[in-house]
């Protein structure tokens, strides 16, 4: 498989500050010397993870995909432009901004821009959280997670799958279709919600721990409209998270406790229970569109649905402690 994991992700703004604010003292990431015009941010050993670039709107700008080193990197770029995809080899200073030894870039069908790079630069300092956190799980995992609102999800499948090589992990069909997809052992690196429309829905970063999330919380509640998703479990991932309102129209989920998945072994299967056994209200939308989600929660809770996995997240944290 050429990609190995979510390496970066650029944000386009018209709030820079704002960003800096809710970048380190909610998210408890460590802001690091950018490009004039832009703000950076560390999350762990890479010297970057996050890029909010100056712009007249707000949403995604990039998506940042690993791949293991140039022989793979030339052969991604090979095969994309068999299939027609232009593909635009990155220059020196596009890498040197990346902070990455070699990067290229195309975009799917729907106009996303994807670059696909190996060789992150690794800081020389250990990560200075900018609030007390015990870190983000990000390592071979990659940064998170990214989630796409589409139009129709269908014409995008044969790209992510069948040239990106994105295997799926789980989907749904209703109320709209909805496909998760893995690259590494977290339970999904990508996905996509046909909603109909085409905008960045969430970025997903996980913490070490369930207090940085709780912490996180109670800091987001003290600001009005930035709590979008209730504290809540996620039926698939086994995430409990809740999502934060950014700067720029689109969510964080702050996360901790999900599920990993065995690529060699997992089967792709539909799920029925909607996307959440508890929580996550939808505090953003009009009262008829919560219900719908709240009703599929209740029908959940009703017949006793439970996280399939026979672990305890916060025991298995203490036990690896010890």
């Amino acid at each position: 498989m050429s990609l190995r994991a979510l390496g970066y992700v650029g944000v386009r703004s018209r709030h820079l500050d704002d960003w800096a604010t809710f970048a380190t003292r909610l998210l408890g990431m460590e802001e690091v010397d950018s490009p004039r015009g832009a703000r950076a941010f560390r999350m762990d050993d890479h010297k970057q993870r996050l890029v909010v670039e100056t712009n007249g709107s707000d949403g995604a700008g990039f998506v940042g995909w690993e791949v293991e080193d140039t022989g793979a990197l030339d052969g991604l770029a090979a095969r994309l432009e068999a299939h027609g995809v232009h593909v635009s080899i990155g220059s020196a200073a596009l890498a040197a901004e990346r902070r990455v030894a070699g990067v290229i870039s195309f975009r799917d069908p729907a106009g996303h821009r994807l670059e696909a790079f190996h060789g992150p630069e690794i800081a020389s300092r250990p990560f200075r959280p900018g609030r007390p956190i015990s870190g983000f799980r990000t390592g071979a995992l990659g940064m998170g997670h990214v989630v796409m609102n589409v139009r129709d999800v269908e014409p995008l499948l044969p790209f992510y799958r069948d040239i990106l090589g994105f295997r799926v992990t789980d989907y749904g069909l209703t109320p709209y279709k909805l496909y998760f997809f893995h690259l590494n052992n977290r339970h999904h690196s990508f996905a996509m919600v046909g909603s109909g429309r085409e905008t960045f829905h969430h970025l997903m970063v996980e913490l070490c721990s369930l207090d940085d999330v709780g912490q996180g919380y109670d800091l987001a509640q003290l600001e009005e409209g930035r709590v979008a998703y209730t504290l809540g479990r996620h039926t698939n991932d086994h995430m409990t998270s809740f999502y934060a309102q950014t700067p720029s129209d689109f969510f964080v989920e702050y996360g901790w406790g999900a599920r990993e998945i065995d690529p060699a072994t997992w089967a792709a299967h539909e799920t029925t229970d909607g996307p959440s056994l508890w929580g996550h209200e939808r505090l953003y939308l009009e009262e008829e569109k919560r219900a719908r989600f709240r009703d599929m929660r209740l029908d959940a809770a009703s017949r006793g649905v439970r996280a399939a996995d026979p672990h305890c997240a916060w025991l298995d944290a203490v036990i690896a402690r010890e």
